[in-house]
């Protein structure tokens, strides 16, 4: 299937297979430095207020420091001030992005006339999971069938997946390696205080730092500590925290998957 006008690409840096930072991410952070806050930068860029909040807390989430530091002030406009780790996150994007530009203009040069669209092909993956948590593997206990994994997501924030022991070596799970942690928001549920019982589901307190309602459900964005993010989609009540409680995030280790780089 041949394709009219120059050859361009959509340079996603990533390891592995998940994805790390697109362009449109990087467009997210450079309108934050040069603005100095949030919603400037989704005014700038045509994007809704939380279009762009979940994209910065995305990128911290997925990095072992925050790229983006925020104070409150929400879609009012708070301060945000991208951090050294950022900048250097967008030096490099931006010299792959022009080493790749070279390099396609040669291999432009070099394969004229050939039918690009059967040559070229996307491997980027996406996931459905609402949080992706980068973490090191802290510790690991092993039974002839199930592997627990506890990942350290920094300043003393710890979960816990379980999964197969199989698939904890098939991943080259070991005590330091880097890992991250995929959760869908529908399994997470929230308490105000701490819940009895002595079961062994993850338990992470946090202040909800936003909500968006629908008519039945609301999601609700839990700041942690170590500049991350956890989103749960949980039914809508006049019982739903709002912002600026503290609650509790509940997850069963069975449900929080582990990816490697």
């Amino acid at each position: 299937m041949p394709i009219d006008g120059d050859l361009s690409a959509s340079l996603t840096l990533r390891r592995g297979a998940l994805a790390r930072v697109g362009l449109e991410r990087i467009a997210l952070i450079e309108a934050v430095d040069a603005l100095g806050s949030i919603s400037a930068a989704a005014k700038r860029l045509g994007l809704s207020y939380k279009g762009a909040w979940d994209g910065v807390q995305a990128l911290n989430n997925l990095f072992d420091a925050p790229l983006v530091v925020a104070s409150s002030g929400g879609r009012a406009g708070g301060a945000a001030v991208v951090t050294p780790r950022g900048l250097a996150v967008i030096r490099a994007f931006r010299e792959v992005e022009r080493e790749i530009g070279a390099a396609l203009s040669r291999l432009e040069a070099g394969l004229a006339g050939e039918d690009w669209g059967d040559l070229i092909w996307s491997l980027g993956l996406r996931t459905s999971a609402r949080n992706a948590l980068r973490g090191v593997v802290a510790r690991i206990v092993d039974d002839p069938v199930t592997a627990r994994v506890v990942l350290a997501l920094g300043d003393g924030v710890e979960i816990v997946s379980v999964i197969t022991r199989r698939s904890r070596q098939d991943l080259g799970l070991v005590v330091g390696k880097p890992a991250v942690a995929l959760i869908k928001s529908s399994f997470i549920s929230l308490a105000s205080v701490e819940p009895a019982g002595s079961d062994d589901r993850n338990r992470l307190a946090g202040v909800v730092a936003d909500r968006e309602d629908g008519a039945a459900a609301s999601e609700i964005s839990l700041a942690l500590g170590a500049g991350k993010t956890l989103v749960a989609t949980v039914p809508r009540t006049p019982a739903t925290p709002a912002v600026g409680d503290r609650v509790v995030a509940v997850i069963d280790p069975s449900d929080v998957l582990l990816a490697v780089e």
